[in-house]
């Protein structure tokens, strides 16, 4: 049995006290373990807001758990007669069902972000029939950026004139939506989805996003009938998909006296972080390290970290496998790799990834957040990746599993393919099908001469 020495994680003079005291009173000491050190530099720590601080250390020295949540059965703790997981206040395990995850309102959402994809004729009779009846029939404040009411094609519809005063704008970039907006909507493709995470770099209002683009893996609603389903999820009545973020903060080199020469850059993104060689024609030479650990050298043409509703995306064309947006995991992949050996791996949810050039690079890389708002990865440079614990909340137009492999079919026809014929369907093979291996073995004829 493991005694109490061997197991106290805390000061000598705590654990003198914990002696002292009768049974009874020891339920208010924890066994506790060494809070872990962040491996983010300190001079990062000290460029960031005292909350963000805060927040960082919290979430690496183990108040919070590592992994935020896991849709799976609640695991046993007690491994048979005698071992059991060690308690302290980092291993709660918050684990729910992905059917569980539904949208709630604690009060009624009056403020809606309307999100339309640009330079797109055929959104605009339905953006100014969204907007009409939310403004006229719902009564909601509508947001819309500054963009899109500077389109000329909208002073063709009549009815939006009597709109476009009434809506407010915003711009990209500039102003700050926090805390603002109740309830996103996305006209689109994928893109709007992406945008919209974009402009949300903490907490992400619920997100209802309309399939008009190209592809719309990411947008499960149909426009028709699109009064009845807004309805539907106002009062409450939508399941949801947390998908999950990634927190990419680049840290520029120091200079000799010790001083950085600009402030850190926080991103989060949707689908994925890539790292690649650009422009050079040489092969990208990066390191790769994992919670402080050296894992491989990357050659190649680059690396792509994605999180599991990235995983449909970049990372599916350069070979990597297909995770479900509820599993908690980051997924490393790498771009051509100079090795037959480098598959792609999946990492739980909780590591921090630091990414680098290697001593030996013979060029720069560069790094792209969702496609967009390219950095320039220099010798000393670091990009450090964990997940965000701000998720996308995504609205089901079902539930999280028939979306998912609806998606799978009709976007990227998974497993299409034409069906096997049944053997009595084929005309020609009836016949033989029907010899027996005595017939066919008589009626073979071997005419190889003997052995002499």
């Amino acid at each position: 049995m493991l005694s109490i020495d061997s197991l106290w994680c805390g000061s000598a003079e705590e654990l003198s006290t914990l002696r002292s005291c009768k049974p009874a009173e020891r339920s208010e000491y924890r066994f506790r373990r060494r809070s872990s050190k962040s491996l983010i530099p300190q001079a990062l720590l000290h460029a960031l807001p005292d909350t963000q601080v805060r927040s960082h250390r919290q979430r690496r020295s183990g108040t919070w758990p590592r992994t935020r949540s896991l849709n799976a059965p609640s695991p046993i703790q007690q491994f048979g007669p005698c071992g059991r997981i060690m308690k302290n206040s980092a291993m709660v395990m918050q684990i729910q069902d992905p059917a569980s995850q539904r949208l709630t309102w604690y009060k009624p959402p009056l403020t809606v972000l309307v999100i339309k994809k640009v330079h797109d004729a055929t959104i605009l009779a339905p953006f100014v029939q969204l907007v009409h009846w939310l403004v006229h029939d719902k009564s909601m404040v509508v947001f819309v950026e500054a963009a899109v009411l500077d389109d000329t094609l909208l002073k063709e519809y009549g009815d939006f004139a009597s709109v476009r005063e009434r809506l407010m704008t915003f711009r990209a970039g500039t102003d700050d939506l926090t805390d603002k907006i109740d309830f996103i909507i996305c006209l689109g493709g994928d893109g709007t989805l992406l945008h919209a995470s974009s402009l949300f770099q903490q907490s992400v209002p619920p997100v209802m996003a309309f399939h008009l683009g190209s592809l719309g893996f990411l947008t499960p609603f149909e426009f028709n009938n699109f009064q009845d389903q807004v309805m539907n999820v106002l009062e409450g009545h939508a399941a949801l998909t947390l998908r999950s973020r990634l927190q990419c903060v680049v840290l520029r080199k120091t200079t000799e006296d010790g001083k950085e020469k600009k402030k850190p850059t926080t991103i989060l993104v949707l689908n994925e972080v890539v790292v690649d060689r650009g422009p050079s024609p040489y092969l990208s030479n990066i390191d790769l390290f994992l919670d402080g650990k050296h894992i491989t050298s990357v050659q190649g043409d680059g690396l792509i970290v994605s999180t599991p509703t990235g995983s449909t995306a970049y990372a599916v064309a350069a070979g990597a496998s297909m995770i479900h947006p509820s599993v908690p995991a980051i997924m490393v992949t790498p771009i051509c790799p100079h090795s037959l050996s480098f598959r792609p791996i999946v990492v739980p949810a909780g590591v921090e990834l630091k990414i680098k050039l290697s001593l030996e690079a013979r060029n720069l890389a560069s790094i792209s957040f969702d496609g967009r708002s390219q950095l320039v990865l220099r010798p000393g440079d670091s990009l450090y990746v964990t997940t965000s614990v701000y998720p996308v909340p995504s609205i089901c137009a079902q539930d999280q599993i028939s979306d998912w492999f609806d998606s799978l079919a009709e976007c990227l026809h998974w497993n299409v393919r034409k069906k096997q014929k049944q053997i009595d369907e084929l005309s020609d093979m009836t016949h033989s099908s029907s010899d027996t291996l005595e017939e066919i073995d008589a009626n073979h004829h071997d005419d190889r001469p003997a052995d002499t």
